[in-house]
């Protein structure tokens, strides 16, 4: 299966959120989801969301996301990138893949105690004969070197090093990603927190640190409105 569908699969039915709200001269986006059409958040309804914040001074972009569709995520970026207001990115609890340079392209980035970046090579799925999969590879080297010169430009960073990494699949702590200039400052908060923002089930990664697997899965997770139900069924016996 294409890890990009094994992604949005894995994690269709995990409890998300897509919304934004507006006071006075700032407003909060908040990005709880996969970035895609496919079980995430559009770019069309991310973008018209954030046209529609014109006139505020400020934007906070809350960010808790696994990645997604590239094109989708770079679509992000550019309508982030355009905007009058300040735009702060705050990485509650993971960016990984296309949500890294969503996050990147605004003004200032700040990662929470316990969060996570990861950066990696753009994938896709193939078919057809051997010019039609030459044509891909071509395309994802493409892809590959548009990512690395926004990389470059936030952290100052050498491409080769860059492109080290995004062959690894590098997943940065939140120390790290300050380090290494993908954020700008911590953000301190609870870290049994963070633990709990950043479940998403990332079979679809390689190399995904223990602090992100060693959780309940997903329908493990104590449900308190379906709990309320069998309560409430109980006591009519």
């Amino acid at each position: 299966m294409p890890k990009l569908l094994q992604l949005f699969l894995d994690n269709q039915n995990r409890p998300r959120d897509f919304h934004v709200k507006a006071e006075g001269n700032e407003a909060e986006i908040y990005l709880y989801d996969a970035i895609g059409a496919w079980f995430g958040v559009a770019a069309e309804g991310f973008v018209r969301e954030l046209r529609n914040l014109d006139g505020v001074e400020t934007i906070h972009l809350r960010m808790n996301s696994p990645g997604g569709d590239v094109f989708e995520g770079r679509a992000m970026a550019t309508a982030l990138s355009q905007v009058k207001a300040r735009t702060i990115c705050h990485i509650e609890g993971l960016s990984a893949s296309a949500a890294t340079y969503v996050a990147a392209a605004c003004d200032e980035v700040e990662i929470a105690d316990g969060g996570f970046y990861m950066i990696h090579e753009a994938w896709t799925l193939t078919l057809g004969n051997k010019r039609d999969h030459e044509h891909q590879i071509g395309l994802l080297s493409k892809v590959d070197d548009s990512i690395i010169s926004d990389y470059a430009k936030r952290t100052g960073l050498d491409r080769q090093q860059l492109i080290d990494w995004m062959e690894a699949e590098t997943w940065f702590n939140a120390a790290e990603a300050v380090e290494h200039g993908f954020a700008d400052r911590l953000l301190e908060t609870d870290r049994s927190q963070n633990r709990k923002r950043a479940q998403w089930n990332l079979a679809a990664y390689q190399n995904v640190p223990a602090a992100l697997t060693d959780q309940p899965p997903p329908e493990q997770l104590f449900d308190r409105v379906q709990a309320e139900r069998r309560l409430a069924l109980l006591e009519r016996r």
